[in-house]
C-alpha cells in the first residue's frame, strides 16, 4: 500500500483546470432577487395565474376572475398573487373590495438575460 500511495500526486493543481466563465458569476443581490423570481414560477398554480393574466386582452386581471379557471378559493389565489407581485411579475392596483393584477413588463427578460449577457 506504501507503493501505492507514493504514486498518487496530491500537491495542488496549478490554476483552473477548465477554462473561465463566459460570463460573470450574479452577485448576491440579483441572486436573491432571481431566486424569488424562479420561487413564485416554481408552483403550477402560480403559473397558470401568470399566464391568465398576461394572456389577458385587457392586459390586466381582477382576483374575482382568478379562481374560477384555477380551482381554487380566493384566499389562496391572493396568496399566489401576493408572491408574484413580491417577484416583481405582476403589480396589484385595489379598486373598492376588488385587486386587479397587470403583468409588469421585463422581469422575465432580466431574469434570463441575467444568465445570457
Amino acid at each position: 500500500m506504501a507503493a501505492l500511495r507514493s504514486t498518487i500526486d496530491t500537491t495542488p493543481a496549478q490554476g483552473p483546470c477548465c477554462a473561465p466563465a463566459a460570463y460573470p458569476m450574479v452577485d448576491d443581490a440579483t441572486a436573491q432577487q432571481l431566486a424569488k423570481v424562479f420561487k413564485a414560477l416554481g408552483d403550477p398554480n402560480r403559473i397558470k395565474l401568470f399566464s391568465l393574466i398576461t394572456a389577458s386582452a385587457s392586459g390586466e386581471m381582477c382576483v374575482c376572475d382568478l379562481t374560477e379557471p384555477v380551482g381554487l378559493s380566493q384566499p389562496t389565489v391572493s396568496h399566489h398573487m401576493k408572491l408574484l407581485v413580491e417577484a416583481g411579475l405582476v403589480t396589484r392596483e385595489q379598486r373598492g373590495k376588488w385587486a386587479y393584477y397587470q403583468p409588469t413588463t421585463g422581469t422575465l427578460v432580466d431574469a434570463a438575460r441575467a444568465f445570457t449577457a
